[in-house]
């Protein structure tokens, strides 16, 4: 229990996602987190009325059970692994979440002052955030994951645009938004 308790190192996380990724190419298939969204929507009848959503999503079972994995995980994750587990963030970011009023940095998993808090503000800006993100993901074609993790391994210029934008968006977000809005 205690080695999947912890987090791994790097030099096996990194080998393991490379060996998924070359089965994923060697069968011809690509991963993208986002796309179970549009395959859900095509499962429960979103083709008869939009084109986008009409297409065989049989052959996304894959991709299907890797979502249901993903939330299996996440729960056995926090009911039976995650027991006081608080990230390592350096005393810096510490300080300066600190000033922008979050008190909970360096001594919760999450933030308590936005996920705890279910103000009027923190629900809009919860809101707000995932229609962004939705959006953001059907307008570059993929999430992080796909982007960054499979178009990446398949040598997609596409992807390397889609990974650089992200990469400048999360730095405006950090230090420009982020500041303004808390």
């Amino acid at each position: 229990m205690e080695i999947i308790s912890q987090p791994w190192p790097w030099y096996i996380g990194g080998p393991i996602i490379a060996m998924v990724m070359l089965l994923l190419i060697y069968f011809g298939k690509s991963f993208g987190f986002s796309s179970n969204f549009r395959t859900l929507c095509s499962v429960f009848g979103a083709g008869k009325s939009c084109a986008f959503f009409d297409f065989n999503w049989k052959d996304q079972k894959w991709n299907l059970l890797f979502l249901i994995g993903a939330v299996l995980g996440g729960v056995i994750s926090v009911l039976f692994l995650s027991e006081n587990q608080i990230p390592a963030i350096s005393e810096t970011t510490i300080l300066q979440l600190n000033e922008l009023g979050f008190e909970s940095a360096g001594k919760a998993y999450s933030p308590t002052e936005l996920f705890g808090d279910l103000s009027i503000k923190n629900i809009i800006i919860l809101s707000v955030g995932g229609l962004l993100v939705g959006f953001g993901t059907r307008y570059a074609g993929g999430c992080t994951s796909g982007h960054a993790i499979s178009g990446l391994s398949d040598l997609q210029i596409p992807s390397l645009i889609a990974v650089i934008g992200f990469f400048i968006g999360g730095l405006i977000m950090t230090h420009i938004l982020f500041p303004l809005i808390f």
